[in-house]
């Protein structure tokens, strides 16, 4: 493969964000639903969710290989619980305990994306082994995988002043921490790069506003949630830039050149451009203070008596992931010396998670009660993704589901109730190219499902 062509998938690797692992549809784990506070008097609810997906696909397109990809997508289980307290007609309080975002993947077998000795590092020849063993480093090893967990807990106060309407707003305290490593020959220079951050928290805010006819059944609310800044210290290592750092490192990429340029294979002008993104790399901070924000939303929820015993329901959501940008420091700092590489060139870097479209998703639904003890429901739903072009990777763009679900109520005030859905996933391409639209790619994920089930109890008092 000559050179030219190994330094634009160079740049198209390193510039990589790994959210091949991190798909829109599964990331935003809950809607954030505000219902719980709505509910009338006194309320307590508390849920487990469990998401089992298959995210099957093939490298493909500027990848090497032409590996299958096995299952990435780990079995997910997210809790949430809701206290709602009626303090006074006109005034209530809430607590509501969410994960709203997260992921937790990881590629295993035999693909780019887990770690060999074989592995290149910047130009073909040198392999992570040779590197090592000129450096006295240690070879990558393992997988590539990635975890994103993020818990809010929202305290509301509402203001009702009829029994119409209902104002409320309050603080949001999320926390974040998430531990990321790439391996494997994809993400060239990243390869045996990990990310390790403690768990941080900071604060936000949410404000809504709420209309119901109780008589008729007819309820519907609008609430915004701010996004919130989250800095974070966190652990990051690069095994191969600190091998480069050497002496050692430098004078084996050095003398590689120099053979390079024997064979007919490399210029000077080009030796000097590589050798000078070397010494850049090993200036390169080790640590520092990584900032980012989880998106602003609006979520809008309705229902509506349809006649007698039966319901019709649904939501709107916008989530701000376009605004997104996921660059920890190290990764930043080394990503803006390669940005040299790119055409045109990228002097800010690249991100290790990057959006660019808003999500926007539906869901519309029919309950009905069968007797006073029991009813059921079925609903559809739809979410665009935010995107599958570059720094969106994959290996999700959006969903359709089906669901059904049923409660029983064995006294006035207690339920119990459980649910599925069946989503059908989008197809996408993991994108890694370096500029938003790049038909770059290195894998294809095709025909994926996921299934989720749920189960609730609530106790009115």
């Amino acid at each position: 493969m000559g050179v030219m062509m190994k330094k634009k998938i160079l740049v198209i690797a390193i510039s990589s964000v790994c959210t091949s692992y991190l798909y829109a549809a599964a990331f935003d784990k809950t809607g954030q639903s505000i219902s719980a506070f709505l509910q009338p008097g006194n309320y307590f609810e508390a849920s487990l969710g469990v998401t089992d997906a298959s995210l099957k696909g093939q490298e493909a397109g500027t990848n090497t290989g032409n590996s299958t990809i096995s299952d990435i997508a780990h079995t997910d289980y997210r809790p949430t619980a809701a206290l709602k307290l009626q303090l006074a007609p006109e005034f209530s309080f809430g607590l509501l305990y969410d994960q709203p975002f997260g992921s937790d993947t990881e590629y295993t077998g035999s693909n780019n994306f887990v770690a060999t000795p074989k592995d290149t590092v910047m130009l073909p020849g040198i392999t992570t082994a040779r590197l090592a063993k000129a450096t006295t480093g240690e070879v990558p090893e393992g997988n590539s995988k990635s975890s994103f967990d993020i818990q809010s807990l929202s305290l509301i106060f509402g203001y009702q002043p009829n029994k119409n309407w209902n104002i409320y707003a309050g603080p949001v305290y999320q926390s974040f921490k998430s531990q990321v490593d790439l391996r494997g020959n994809v993400f060239s220079v990243y390869n045996g790069y990990d990310f390790h951050a403690k768990s941080v928290a900071d604060w936000g805010w949410l404000a809504g506003l709420a209309y119901q006819i109780p008589e008729k059944a007819i309820k519907a609310s609008v609430t915004y949630r701010s996004e919130i800044k989250h800095k974070v210290n966190a652990t990051e290592n690069a095994p191969l830039i600190d091998m480069l750092k050497t002496q050692q490192g430098r004078s084996l990429v050095d003398q590689h050149l120099d053979y390079m340029i024997s064979i007919g294979q490399m210029t000077q002008q080009k030796k000097a451009a590589l050798n000078h993104i070397v010494a850049g790399l090993a200036n390169t901070q080790d640590s520092g203070t990584t900032e980012f924000k989880t998106p602003d939303s609006v979520n809008l929820e309705f229902q509506t008596g349809l006649r007698q015993g039966t319901l019709l329901f649904g939501s709107v959501r916008w989530v701000n992931w376009s605004e997104l940008n996921f660059q920890p420091y190290r990764f930043g700092e080394i990503s803006k010396v390669v940005g040299a590489l790119s055409t045109p060139s990228r002097p800010d870097g690249f991100s290790l998670v990057r959006f660019y479209e808003d999500q926007w998703s539906a869901n519309l639904g029919i309950g009905q009660r069968f007797t006073h003890k029991w009813l059921g429901n079925v609903s559809v739903g739809w979410d665009s993704g935010a995107g599958d072009k570059v720094s969106t990777g994959g290996p999700v763009k959006g969903y359709y589901n089906l669901g059904i679900g049923a409660q029983y109520s064995p006294t006035p005030q207690t339920f119990i109730s459980g649910g599925a859905k069946y989503f059908w996933l989008g197809d996408a391409k993991g994108q890694l190219g370096a500029q938003a639209g790049s038909d770059y790619y290195v894998a294809e994920f095709k025909d994926n499902h996921s299934v989720s089930y749920g189960l609730k109890i609530g106790y009115k008092f």
